[in-house]
């Protein structure tokens, strides 16, 4: 990538200065490479003179007069100048830009593709919410974010399983089954009373309602508890395949269903903990099992069996990562967590210490709440059943492409607002129309091509020299560092960022330069580039799992 040639040549141009004599001694720090945001700054930029000023005892000024005198550029750079406090410009080509527009033809749906991962094993576990009732929109946010990332991470080279961890045990399912019992005997006109901290919502007795009409009153003769847990079997069951229905809405598809139930049946909640007994990691007090996780640094111990006999969700955690890492031998791991799972993160880490994990091999990402709104207005209930808005009722109002693009418009770490009726709204003003209308405008323009039989596979791509054209190819040769970016980073916000930045200048070009025209050369030349451009655009528009749209 130019990029890194960049940041090499300009290391081994300091390298040269210190052996001639031209620069002091002194360590080299990273090498960093940015886009300057004023176009006049060139291509390239690198702020490295300002961080070698102190350890030098130069001026930012002067350190960067000598490193571009020793710097051996790549082919594809015009131009190295400095620039006051100290910085190394860089601009590129112009012939060199034009040529990589054969070059995205040539790669065609591959492109902006990367081998980052080297085939390494990625396992994303995301959204896992307790199937005991529906998605509502925050669910959603993780599982855009999830299922981009993994679409990201597969284009960059690693191998990605993305996985759902069912919570099927403890005593939110317990709650659940009596929950469903008590609605279950109230449609059948029996009494029941629901349980104080039972499942209220009105979903619990549709549930129960189409229990009865596929079972009957079966359930009527069995034990109150016994009826409770096949209840709960039952609903469990229902809730997950609603779940796996919603996400499929949403372009979300998992490799895997992982049950927390397994982890007990399986044994690797026991071979956990002996590993943890035999580590010197777990004590008996109060009458409950404790992770010691002070001993590791940690602010305080976990418990990880109540007194009363039942496992924490810690310890449950703890069964889970130790199948992911000693077991599958997933070489990185990163889970996507609702914002009340903040405080967890610490002792995660501290437990794979103790596992003989390496802590950096896990991932936490942290998803913020999402707000909904209609405008100004903050949407609580649901209007269809006064109830919570669920994640399929957004789905169906404003559609799935507009649901993930919203979703991955702020990082993870940033509460979101999602204006319902912004993203209905068919304008300039709605991003997700704006980008995929380019899409759409790009496909009209290659029917019409199509239409009068322009055969552009001869164009001569170097008659694209104007502004608007050169410009479109700079936005378009960005897209692989976009893709390195995310990847780095787990930071996906930046795929609809680069989305709207490209429509924009696509826009541009359109207005300012007519494709097919009386010039059949240039039209040729231009058809190639709005070729380029669609692949561009298609690629991150199904990176964000989104659809790329021929008409609107």
């Amino acid at each position: 990538m130019l990029k890194q040639e960049l940041a090499r040549c300009l290391q081994q141009a300091v390298l040269k200065a210190q052996q001639e004599g031209a620069l002091a001694s002194a360590a080299l720090p990273e090498v960093l490479i940015e886009h300057p945001q004023n176009p006049e700054h060139g291509d390239f930029a690198s702020g490295l003179p300002l961080k070698l000023a102190r350890s030098m005892k130069m001026s930012p000024m002067a350190i960067a007069e000598k490193v571009s005198e020793h710097i051996v550029p790549p082919p594809q750079v015009d131009k190295i100048w400095v620039a006051p406090p100290g910085f190394i410009n860089f601009i590129l080509r112009e012939d060199w830009l034009s040529t990589e527009v054969e070059s995205i033809l040539a790669a065609g749906e591959s492109y902006g593709d990367i081998e980052l991962g080297k085939g390494n094993r990625v396992q994303l576990e995301f959204v896992s919410v307790n199937p005991t009732g529906p998605l509502h929109v925050g669910h959603g946010r993780g599982a855009v974010l999830g299922s981009t990332l993994a679409n990201v991470l597969t284009a960059s080279g690693y191998a990605v399983e993305k996985e759902f961890y069912i919570n099927d045990m403890g005593n939110q399912i317990n709650n659940f089954g009596r929950s469903l019992h008590a609605r279950y005997r109230q449609c059948l006109d029996k009494e029941a009373a629901m349980p104080p901290d039972g499942y209220y919502g009105n979903y619990m007795i549709d549930l129960a309602k189409e229990i009865v009409q596929e079972q009957g009153d079966r359930f009527l003769s069995l034990p109150e508890g016994e009826a409770a847990s096949q209840l709960a079997e039952v609903g469990v069951d229902r809730m997950l395949q609603r779940i796996k229905q919603d996400l499929e809405l949403l372009n979300v598809v998992f490799d895997t269903w992982f049950s927390e139930r397994s982890l007990y049946q399986g044994g690797q909640y026991n071979k956990a903990m002996e590993l943890l007994q035999g580590g010197g990691y777990i004590a008996k007090k109060e009458n409950a099992t404790w992770f010691e996780s002070s001993s590791l640094g940690e602010d305080k111990d976990n418990v990880l069996v109540r007194s009363d006999g039942s496992p924490t969700y810690f310890a449950s955690d703890i069964a889970y990562h130790y199948n992911k890492f000693l077991e599958r031998k997933f070489d990185w791991v990163i889970d996507i967590w609702g914002a009340d799972h903040q405080g967890h993160v610490p002792r995660m880490k501290t437990m794979l210490k103790a596992l003989g994990c390496v802590p950096e091999q896990l991932k936490v990402i942290i998803c913020q709440l999402v707000t909904l709104r209609r405008g100004q207005e903050i949407v609580k209930v649901s209007k269809r059943s006064g109830d919570i808005v669920t994640l399929k009722e957004v789905i169906d109002e404003v559609g799935s492409d507009a649901c993930r693009f919203i979703f991955l418009s702020r990082s993870a770490d940033s509460q979101m607002d999602f204006d319902i009726e912004l993203a209905k709204r068919q304008s300039a003003d709605n991003p997700v129309y704006y980008v995929q209308y380019a899409h759409a405008r790009i496909a009209s323009i290659l029917r019409l091509a199509k239409q009068r039989e322009i055969d552009c596979s001869q164009g001569d791509v170097s008659l694209l020299t104007t502004e608007p054209e050169l410009t479109l190819i700079r936005r378009l040769i960005l897209l692989p560092e976009i893709v390195e970016q995310v990847a780095v980073t787990l930071e996906p916000h930046h795929l609809p960022y680069y989305a709207q930045d490209l429509a924009t200048v696509f826009h541009s070009f359109y207005k300012q330069c007519r494709v097919v025209s009386e010039d059949e050369a240039l039209t040729k030349a231009r058809i190639k580039l709005v070729k380029a451009t669609q692949i561009a655009l298609a690629k991150v528009l199904r990176l964000m799992g989104m659809t790329a749209p021929e008409k609107m």
